[in-house]
């Protein structure tokens, strides 16, 4: 693991690198990207650093540098070239006062890049009873505030699935918790629209520029009867799913198939630091 933060890469990764009054540990006053890296070189950067912008205007965050951020990417990547890995950006409110409010510290900024290992081609999900706020002050931002899906996460692993996917309050289908789902009803290919309180996902907006699918906001249960599904992420690329709560699938489907080839052709455009 290399990480940098505030202009330092740390010599030793597990040392103390931010004050305990940080805003973003106090009180998960933090945004943050998670970035593919392939051979050594970052997934759509831009992509990901233009989301990280709209992230933190939208919580409030202000004065973060992108060139900054850019450079903390360079040199958590130099070196040793890392063939699969995930690079982690996050930007919080900086040192702050105990509570709510902001100080008037400049904001953190930390990079950190691991290795990780192939996602499987095909997986479980699981329905979980806590809805989305898709009307909620943070819908649509990408905030370190993920306790909630840390609960549904571990409630779909103690059912043996990878991932808990949530309906909006409207009753229609959201997103899993670091996901995007598509859905294949009658041969057409659909995913949730933005309005539904989704995460505008990299990966989801690529599937669609490059094998496209209706976006459509239905009640969950249309997608849980759905002839093929897939999950959409940074970490996962495409990935079918197998079983859905308790119905089996065939997976990965014809459609998934061929989406999953589509990335594999188009993938290598948006490799580099400028891309």
């Amino acid at each position: 693991m290399r990480v940098w933060i505030n202009g330092q890469v740390l010599s030793d990764p597990r040392s103390p690198a931010v004050p305990v009054t940080d805003h973003g540990l106090t009180v998960g006053d933090a945004v943050f990207e998670a970035v593919k890296v392939v051979g050594g070189q970052p997934f759509a950067l831009q992509r990901h650093l233009d989301r990280l912008e709209r992230s933190a205007a939208g919580l409030g965050l202000r004065g973060l540098d992108v060139d900054d951020v850019r450079r903390g990417v360079a040199a958590v990547l130099d070196g040793e070239p890392m063939e699969l890995g995930r690079l982690r950006i996050t930007v919080t409110g900086g040192n702050a006062p105990l509570g709510s409010g902001r100080g008037d510290d400049p904001l953190t900024v930390i990079v950190v890049a691991a290795p990780m290992d192939p996602a499987p081609e095909t997986t479980a999900v699981v329905t979980v009873p806590w809805p989305r706020n898709e009307r909620g002050a943070l819908a649509g931002l990408k905030t370190t505030s993920y306790a909630e899906n840390v609960v549904a996460l571990a409630a779909a692993r103690e059912r043996g699935a990878s991932e808990a996917v949530f309906a909006n309050l409207a009753g229609h289908l959201c997103e899993g918790t670091g996901t995007n789902v598509f859905y294949v009803v009658d041969g057409e290919l659909r995913t949730p629209t933005l309005a539904s309180g989704c995460l505008a996902g990299v990966t989801r907006a690529l599937v669609l520029e490059w094998f496209g699918a209706t976006e459509v906001d239905e009640p969950m249960e249309v997608a849980a009867r759905a002839d093929e599904i897939f999950l959409v992420s940074t970490t996962r690329d495409v990935q079918g799913v197998h079983r859905w709560d308790d119905r089996e699938l065939p997976a990965p489907g014809p459609v998934t198939r061929r989406a999953a080839a589509a990335w594999r052709e188009r993938e290598a455009e948006l490799l580099g630091l400028d891309r």
